[in-house]
């Protein structure tokens, strides 16, 4: 039997935003070892850089660069340089870059939501855009957008995050709809591991046992456990699915 190509990306760039830590870490080690040339990217550029070396030690592609999704004009560059690292096309965009801040909606500031709407809904807008001159149409570019249950369901004291989320899953409809005559494939995902950003609902006794009563799989996952449909999303076995978002959340959402 024939070796199976279907996830192989080989010969595809890619970048991550938010991709220090968490996740982000774990997805762009996961699309580089399924052959991708990642570009590792985050506000922490030193901690991005570490991600890039290991890739680069267990034998993957990457580089990395510093970036504030929240700035246009730095994401117009990276997408640039990460154009370089494939055949001078983009194939594979996550917009995984985003932070919290829990407040209940009554001690919810303005200058809250407006973060929240920069970093999670602007910031995948500024990706998407800088992107869009670099992305490949010949059926290998993708979007990838994170969302979470939060965007879906609406959660206790997110207020901020929830709605940044929802419109993270507008953008991905609408951006499906429009570019598909471009054959370029938009999705989101809401993921659901055990990151930092999760480390106090995971932990704290007055949130813990409520959080993981909600996960009918009654675990945490790791963040190499969801990576793996970031994989599938960007290779080929998706080449017929845009516009959907999918939950990978141990069935939390269904």
């Amino acid at each position: 039997m024939g070796h199976n190509t279907m996830f192989d990306l080989t010969g595809r760039a890619a970048v991550v935003t938010g991709a220090a830590g968490g996740i982000g870490s774990a997805v762009a080690a996961a699309l580089a070892t399924a052959g991708a040339a990642v570009m590792v990217t985050d506000v922490n550029e030193s901690a991005a850089a570490e991600v890039a070396e290991k890739i680069s030690l267990s034998g993957g592609k990457a580089d990395s660069m510093a970036l504030d999704v929240s700035d246009r004009d730095a994401a117009d560059g990276v997408m640039s340089r990460a154009a370089a690292l494939g055949d001078g096309h983009v194939h594979i965009v996550v917009n995984n870059a985003g932070v919290t801040a829990p407040a209940m909606f009554a001690d919810t500031t303005g200058d809250s939501i407006r973060r929240m709407l920069d970093i999670h809904l602007m910031g995948a807008f500024n990706c998407a855009q800088a992107a869009l001159p670099h992305l490949a149409t010949d059926g290998t570019g993708r979007i990838i957008n994170v969302t979470s249950s939060a965007g879906i369901t609406g959660t206790l004291g997110q207020v901020n995050y929830s709605a940044a989320k929802a419109g993270i899953i507008g953008l991905t409809k609408s951006l499906a709809r429009e570019l598909a005559r471009k054959q370029i494939l938009v999705n989101a995902l809401a993921p659901l591991a055990a990151t930092p950003m999760t480390e106090t609902i995971r932990t704290d006794e007055r949130f813990a046992p409520t959080m993981l009563n909600r996960i009918p799989l009654r675990r945490w996952a790791e963040p190499s456990e969801v990576a793996g449909a970031f994989v599938f999303l960007a290779s080929d076995a998706a080449s017929f699915i845009t516009g959907q978002v999918l939950p990978v959340d141990g069935g939390m959402v269904m």
